[in-house]
């Protein structure tokens, strides 16, 4: 597995971070979404069913997840990344994701909507700090 760098570990705790998939016309498709660092060191998402990103990422595994330092927006880490989708109909994955923003991720799903596990594997990480100068 790729290492994230010391000196971007912190941006692994960030509130938000933007998922970038390939659509049907293979051109990217850019959301801002929730995400969780998890304690076995790997990233993980929370997603409905229903959404564009998740339909992307049935044909497309291949994405990047940026993260900005909002207090630093010179200092930025992307994970190319391959995702791997995986039933949470339980919501066990989404509960444990919505205590670290203090939502119920139930409420914001439509009846009959379904929840995925989102696991990305790094195949690059490009940590970057152009105020390093």
């Amino acid at each position: 597995m790729t290492a994230f760098p010391e000196t971007h570990r912190d941006l692994l705790d960030s509130d938000v971070a933007i998922l970038a998939t390939i659509g049907r016309d293979g051109y990217p498709q850019v959301t801002a979404l929730w995400f969780l660092f998890d304690e076995d060191g790997t990233l993980k998402l929370s997603l409905n069913t229903a959404r564009q990103k998740v339909k992307n990422l049935r044909r497309h595994t291949e994405c990047t997840l940026f993260i900005l330092d909002r207090a630093n927006p010179l200092r930025t880490l992307e994970v190319r990344a391959r995702a791997e989708l995986s039933s949470d109909q339980d919501y066990a994955f989404a509960d444990k994701l919505g205590r670290k923003y203090g939502v119920d991720l139930r409420m914001m799903d439509r009846p009959g909507e379904q929840r995925i596990l989102v696991t990305l594997t790094p195949i690059k990480v490009n940590a970057i700090d152009m105020s390093q100068g």
